[in-house]
């Protein structure tokens, strides 16, 4: 068994490629299915945000598991094998491990720090799991992801200014708009990055709105923010009329384009975090427009503020991964020494029965002689399975449970295929 992570983010991708590959939350669970079509993969999850689109999968062959999946995005995005091959980062194994772990503590994020990509690593893998896309293999994988991106929040200062890619295009607009207080706001969607710049808004005495194509979803957050309601339909009139309009919706088309705009005497300020993008229109004088990859040179500060501490970050995921692969050869010796014992008093029990039948024994001592001898398999095996277990933590444990399984020659469902050290009849 094998991890895989097949990544398109900020880092090798523009926006305009990304949003090609950018999956809607219709689409998802489409997706995973055809996946785990493939015979050579076993689970996975997908991630799709606005800095990121990625699978991490467990499979059987890297290569076959690797062509299968740039099969589906070349359908999807009618970009070639090439094109995709060449801004991919594929990384499995223990690689694969590290760029998960990196993911979750957000040392792998456009803004270093950022809290957000771990709730949507959470929700990503909890809406794989509720389906049936991903099973234990996985889940061990993310149990020790989100460990090791608390061990990083709790043991470096990387979080200690919270931010995230609707805190930095909250900073725009109060670099871009004098008099804040005297705007009037739009916010379309009602997400997390919404919500976010919805309460930064009120907060700032700014008149603020939120729209959805579901009312009632948009009714729900203006309460939250004491926000007032924007009808839907009236999209085309809002962007003629607001000073400022957030949108970050989940829609697979721009519902904002150039045939909607009227010309106007004031400044309008645009901020479209959406991937795909939500609004798509050619630059204008009298709209400001900023989109997710303009937040690449407002980051350059962040990440010189934060160098000390993501150094320490990477520190800590370098250790989350031996450790995680520690585990995994513990797992590994556990079902083993099992076994060791049922063998053990399996024959304590064919013993007992032989002295019994022989006559050595008198049959009214039956149970005595039964405990005798699984004591005494126990105080025998007692600081040999010590010793396995220890041996688990070190270099030499592979061949140590090699020897073992060999012995015993039986089929440990609960060892993962990876660490397995005899070859199955």
């Amino acid at each position: 068994m094998h991890y895989l992570t097949i990544s398109f983010s900020h880092k090798n991708s523009d926006i305009a490629f990304r949003e090609k590959l950018a999956y809607s939350d219709t689409e998802k669970e489409s997706c995973l299915k055809k996946l785990l079509q493939s015979p050579h993969i076993s689970e996975a999850v997908l991630v799709s945000t606005c800095n990121r689109m990625e699978f991490f999968v467990t499979c059987s062959d890297i290569k076959e598991a690797t062509n299968h999946i740039s099969t589906l995005l070349e359908l999807k995005s009618q970009l070639s094998r090439d094109e995709l091959i060449e801004h991919a980062e594929i990384v499995d194994d223990s690689m694969a491990i590290h760029h998960l772990f990196a993911v979750a503590s957000s040392i792998d994020s456009m803004v270093v720090g950022e809290t957000q990509i771990a709730g949507q690593l959470k929700d990503a893998f909890r809406f794989s799991q509720e389906r049936g896309y991903s099973d234990k293999k996985i889940s061990r994988a993310m149990s020790h992801a989100f460990k090791c991106a608390a061990k990083v929040r709790n043991f470096t200062d990387i979080s200690s200014k919270p931010v995230s890619v609707a805190s930095v295009a909250i900073g725009q607009i109060k670099a871009k708009v004098d008099n804040l207080s005297q705007k009037k706001a739009l916010v379309i969607g009602v997400g997390e990055m919404s919500e976010i710049c919805a309460k930064h808004l009120i907060s700032d005495g700014v008149e603020t709105y939120i729209t959805n194509r579901t009312k009632h979803n948009a009714e729900t957050l203006a309460k939250e923010c004491a926000a007032k309601v924007y009808d839907f339909g009236d999209l085309h009139k809002a962007v003629n009329e607001f000073d400022i309009i957030f949108t970050a919706t989940s829609a697979s088309y721009p519902i904002i384009t150039e045939d909607l705009i009227e010309k106007k005497e004031f400044k309008r300020f645009w901020f479209d975090l959406a991937i795909p993008r939500d609004i798509d229109i050619s630059q204008r004088d009298d709209i400001y427009l900023f989109v997710v990859d303009d937040i690449e040179e407002i980051i350059d500060e962040n990440k010189a503020e934060r160098e000390k501490y993501v150094r320490q970050a990477h520190g800590i995921v370098g250790k989350g991964v031996v450790e995680f692969y520690e585990w995994l050869d513990a797992l590994n010796v556990e079902p083993i020494i099992k076994e060791i014992y049922i063998k053990a008093h399996e024959a304590a029990a064919i013993e007992t029965q032989r002295v019994l039948s022989k006559g050595f024994i008198p049959k009214e001592y039956e149970a005595e002689v039964k405990k005798m001898a699984e004591q005494t398999v126990k105080r025998f095996l007692h600081e040999m399975t010590k010793k396995m277990r220890d041996a688990s933590h070190e270099a030499k444990s592979d061949t140590v449970t090699g020897a073992f399984q060999y012995i015993l020659n039986e089929k440990n469902d609960n060892i993962p295929d990876k660490y397995q050290h005899y070859i199955k009849k």
